[in-house]
């Protein structure tokens, strides 16, 4: 996938947010937390309700990385 969410991951560190207060507090799904990890695709639902809680804009918690072409 040429989505990586690792700029989510820290953020999240930086202003303090777990993934335990994120399954607390119902933020997002615990299928899409577990799809974050895994570098898989999420909602634009998911990443409204991240960038609400984190105060940011989408390009702030997730990155394109395009593929390398073949020869």
């Amino acid at each position: 996938m040429p989505i990586k969410y690792d700029k989510l991951f820290t953020l999240m560190k930086e202003k303090g947010l777990t993934t335990y207060k994120i399954r607390k507090d119902n933020i997002i799904s615990q299928g899409a937390l577990t799809s974050l990890r895994a570098g898989k695709s999420v909602t634009i639902e998911t990443i409204e309700k991240l960038c609400t809680v984190l105060d940011c804009q989408p390009g702030d918690i997730l990155e394109y990385i395009p593929k390398e072409k073949d020869n």
